[in-house]
């Protein structure tokens, strides 16, 4: 923690620096969605825009994690538990992502449809 007011000053700008550009980003999110000439590939909602607006999503999350929640003054066990826990969210994705194709599940469908 910071103890000097020349360390508070400091951390005073990063922290403005951070809240400006997560709103500069956030009105860059909402004019991808909304306005027409930032509107990138097919007119309407695409997976360029999903894509794009997933990555400023990252960017702004990021700088949250680092620099309020003090991330970037941490030791390595931290990034060692940040990353198992990427590593699970992303297990729980695949098995999402597996269930959508499940066989059985196509099956009970077809069942229950008949029997209705």
């Amino acid at each position: 923690m910071a103890t000097t007011p020349e360390e508070l000053a400091s951390h005073k700008k990063a922290y403005t620096a951070v809240g400006i550009s997560l709103g500069v980003l956030t009105v860059v999110t909402l004019a991808l969605g909304y306005w027409h000439p930032f509107d990138l590939g097919v007119p309407g909602l695409d997976w360029t825009d999903i894509t794009i607006g997933l990555v400023i999503a990252c960017v702004k999350s990021s700088l949250v994690a680092l620099i309020f929640m003090h991330l970037n003054h941490e030791r390595g066990l931290i990034y060692k538990i940040l990353l198992f826990t990427f590593c699970f969210f992303l297990g729980l994705m695949v098995l999402i992502l597996f269930a959508w194709g499940n066989p059985i599940h196509e099956a009970f469908d077809a069942v229950r449809s008949s029997l209705s």
